[in-house]
């Protein structure tokens, strides 16, 4: 199994659409990447987790699932950086490939000793923003697939019953 470890605020920084959103509102940011990366969860089947530092958010560590994704907020003197790779120790084994979403420099190369690959917010964007485009055409090719009527009919019959619907003769 894959695991893809997302430093959230390196990611609301760096994505046009979050930063916009941050400066309205950093609770808004926070809940639509965790909504982007449920997508993205549920597209490539990858387990997603979400590092947020405790920014913001008083008292003891949270940790909880939202949109199967599950999210985590550090400890007040931890840092986002320092449970990330906390958690590419303890995930890593021969089965599973960690993936870690940064852009912070220093990160990388800290999460690269750790035996963890990295995805900088860019390379993170410009995927998603494929999975979206999959998306819409596996919705599109399904909506055409699926016929309009469970009996087929032909299309003067179905105007007829289009005009009782609607109460029409």
């Amino acid at each position: 199994m894959d695991i893809l470890i997302v430093d959230g605020y390196n990611i609301i920084g760096a994505w046009p659409e979050l930063i916009e959103l941050k400066m309205k509102d950093l609770a808004s940011a926070r809940d639509r990447l965790i909504e982007i990366m449920a997508d993205y969860q549920g597209f490539t089947g990858q387990k997603v987790i979400i590092v947020f530092d405790a920014y913001e958010v008083k008292g003891i560590e949270k940790r909880y699932q939202n949109h199967k994704v599950e999210v985590i907020f550090t400890k007040i003197e931890e840092t986002a950086d320092e449970r990330i790779e906390k958690l590419a120790i303890e995930l890593s084994n021969r089965r599973t490939q960690i993936y870690v979403a940064t852009s912070d420099y220093t990160e990388q190369w800290a999460i690269f000793g750790q035996g963890a690959l990295r995805l900088s917010a860019r390379e993170l964007l410009i995927e998603v923003q494929a999975i979206d485009k999959n998306i819409g055409k596996s919705l599109k090719t399904t909506r055409e697939k699926v016929p309009a009527a469970k009996i087929p009919l032909s299309t003067e019959v179905a105007e007829i019953f289009e005009k009782w619907r609607r109460g029409l003769k």
